[in-house]
């Protein structure tokens, strides 16, 4: 398993919160995602042999935000 935490722009409410960890959270192997609001955090832990991170940060950008450095 990898962890990475991700700076993410554009969050600012529980609604965003549950939009990046309900859809990063589907992806097959990921086995955890938890937002930090406060600090624009997502910590992501996942199975680099199913998932690679530029599948996980297209996805948070398809909710509307910006990953902006891992």
């Amino acid at each position: 398993m990898v962890k990475e935490t991700l700076k993410v722009e554009g969050m600012s409410c529980g609604h965003c919160v549950s939009s990046v960890e309900g859809s990063v959270g589907e992806i097959q192997g990921v086995s955890s995602v938890k937002v930090n609001l406060d600090q624009g955090l997502v910590d992501v832990e996942y199975d680099s042999k199913v998932v690679n991170l530029d599948k996980i940060k297209e996805t948070i950008d398809e909710q509307g935000f910006d990953v902006v450095s891992a």
